[in-house]
């Protein structure tokens, strides 16, 4: 089993700028194309699910933490990448999901998750409790005690867990723990740049302060040596129409406190879209861990959007598949997964139903009669030629490799390296490659 996480750590305190990109998706086509890509670059790979995605009632995608593993480890093995190199992570894990609840059912059912992760492998793992529950007082911020202490039952969780691997196989990796929740609202939401805030670094130690003080009554007396970073805001973000790029002189006192501290290092978060020479910066001031997701499903998209394009020039129209009308026939049919997301006139709203840098298309790709239109669509452009120009016209990247024969002219190669692509900035920034 890959020890990625506690090696980038080690690396970082050396002053090496090594880092991690954590792939947070379940579209089974995005992390084929990641699952190849490591293949072909011969590295590790960290694949994340959210509380929101995977937990023990299904998430939004109906799966268990167990399922997630399972589809993961299928995908792999059908390209011939080794699971031993695949690291799990589960983000956001704790009451997310039952804010509306009291503490005790809501951690009570955190506790579940945590546990359900912990025993299906997974090796990172983001104690998140940050959030009001329905008997704090709604207008006063929670204190960091009572974040640390709801953190350190999780953790207990987690090793009770843990133990319960050990005796089945005495080699079983302990996992990692992520903690801190100093994130943007998921999938982008600023308005405003002047919103943004970097965490100040004495808040940092002051949440270390007080885990260090909350977890010394574990059963683990050495608990605190396996937390290796903190979630923090870089000064990172997205939204509808715009991309904030990191700042390193903003966060530069961020970065030389935790640069001093033993262990750990930063996590990043909503890092999507961000310039690939910002992502390098990032690493390189102590963001160890690169979290990205919006933008790996965008890149699907985008895509598929020219596969359709190139479909629409070479087959009539009762042979097409017709992948862009249908999504937006699906998105209008359930618009519960973006209304609330998307402002503006009709006409405005109909464009960020499409390219929005949110990508709630994204919640609509598991659909089955969506997953046959893309079936369909590969197969289509498979069954003609694609003349050259009109390869060049949609996706000029791809013509340029398939002419200097790197790239396979076939529809799901291109696909997957529309995919790549941008997988690519993140491989950069974590030293695994040396373009961009």
């Amino acid at each position: 089993m890959s020890d990625l996480m506690r090696n980038m750590v080690k690396s970082q305190k050396e002053g090496k700028p090594v880092g991690v990109p954590s792939y947070c998706t379940a579209n089974e086509l995005v992390l084929e194309a990641l699952l190849i890509q490591a293949k072909k670059k011969d590295v590790d790979i960290l694949i994340e699910a959210t509380a929101n995605q995977v937990n023990q009632f299904g998430g939004y995608t109906g799966m268990l933490p167990a399922d997630f593993r399972d589809v993961v480890y299928k995908i792999a093995e059908r390209v011939g990448y080794p699971k031993e190199r695949i690291v799990l992570a589960g983000d956001h894990l704790g009451p997310l999901t039952w804010v509306n609840e009291p503490e005790e059912s809501a951690m009570a059912k955190a506790e579940t998750l945590v546990k359900l992760f912990v025993e299906a492998g997974y090796k990172k793992i983001h104690l998140d409790t940050s959030m009001r529950l329905a008997d704090d007082d709604p207008n006063a911020p929670l204190t960091d005690e009572t974040v640390a202490r709801r953190g350190a039952r999780l953790y207990q969780a987690c090793e009770d867990s843990y133990q319960e691997l050990l005796k089945k196989n005495p080699d079983e990796k302990r996992p990692v723990f992520i903690i801190g929740s100093e994130v943007p609202i998921p999938g982008g939401a600023k308005e405003q740049e002047d919103s943004i805030s970097v965490t100040k670094p004495e808040a940092v130690e002051a949440t270390l302060a007080e885990y260090k003080k909350q977890f010394a009554g574990l059963s683990d007396p050495k608990a605190m040596e396996n937390v290796i970073a903190i979630v923090v805001q870089p000064d990172v973000e997205f939204g509808d129409d715009e991309v904030f790029p990191y700042n390193r002189e903003k966060a530069a006192e961020l970065s030389k406190r935790i640069r001093e501290m033993d262990g750990i290092v930063m996590e990043g978060h909503s890092t999507d879209y961000q310039p690939p020479e910002c992502l390098k910066q990032m690493v390189e001031d102590g963001v160890g861990i690169l979290k990205v997701g919006p933008a790996l499903t965008f890149a699907l998209r985008d895509g598929l959007f020219a596969l359709s394009h190139i479909e629409e020039r070479l087959l009539p129209g009762e042979k097409r598949a017709g992948f862009p009308e249908l999504l937006e026939k699906k998105m209008q049919e359930d618009p519960s997964k973006w209304k609330k997301y998307y402002q503006g006139t009709e006409e405005e709203i109909a464009v960020k139903r499409r390219f929005s840098l949110s990508d709630r298309c994204r919640y609509y790709l598991a659909d089955e009669e969506l997953k046959a239109c893309i079936e369909k669509l590969l197969e289509n452009l498979d069954s003609v030629h694609v003349p050259t120009g009109l390869l060049y016209q949609y996706l000029p990247v791809q013509y340029a490799k398939v002419r200097d024969q790197k790239l396979e002219l076939k529809a799901k190669a291109l696909l997957f390296d529309v995919i790549e692509e941008a997988a690519d900035d993140y491989n950069y920034a974590a030293g695994y490659i040396e373009r961009r």
